[in-house]
């Protein structure tokens, strides 16, 4: 179930046919990059927008949990959360999260295997190890 103060970004995401929506105090972005390139845009970019932030995004495994982390968000629905997604989430006791959906782990775009994030981050502990390993990910990514 949403609560009622989230209904808004949670609809935007949907209707808007978005991967992310951020809203931090009065101001409200969208975005529609694939995986985490958003959340890593603004970590690198623009981190006071996170800090303190609400998010409603569409899948969220254990990576895109220690970007939120790590940038300080404050409250989260998903409809897809990963098993492991939701451990770093306990564990860290810092965000809020809804979720409609709890899943094993998060699949890849071919639906045959793990997402090769949740892969990379499955095994890691500390937030910051797990936000290196995806900021190199991105990386290689974006010039092979």
């Amino acid at each position: 179930m949403i609560s009622s103060e989230m209904n808004f970004l949670v609809d935007l995401l949907h209707n808007g046919g978005y991967t992310l929506v951020i809203e931090h105090g009065d101001e409200v972005r969208t975005f529609s990059q694939r995986g985490v390139a958003d959340l890593m845009d603004l970590l690198e970019k623009d981190p006071a927008f996170l800090q303190g932030a609400w998010i409603a995004d569409k899948v969220v495994g254990k990576a895109a949990a220690a970007l939120m982390i790590k940038g300080g968000v404050v409250r989260l629905h998903t409809d897809t959360l990963s098993q492991p997604a939701f451990d770093l989430f306990d564990k860290d006791g810092s965000i809020q999260v809804e979720c409609d959906q709890l899943v094993p782990y998060i699949e890849n775009r071919k639906k045959d295997g793990w997402c090769p994030l949740e892969k990379l981050s499955f095994d890691k502990d500390s937030v910051e190890e797990i936000f290196l390993s995806v900021r190199d990910f991105v990386e290689r990514m974006r010039h092979p």
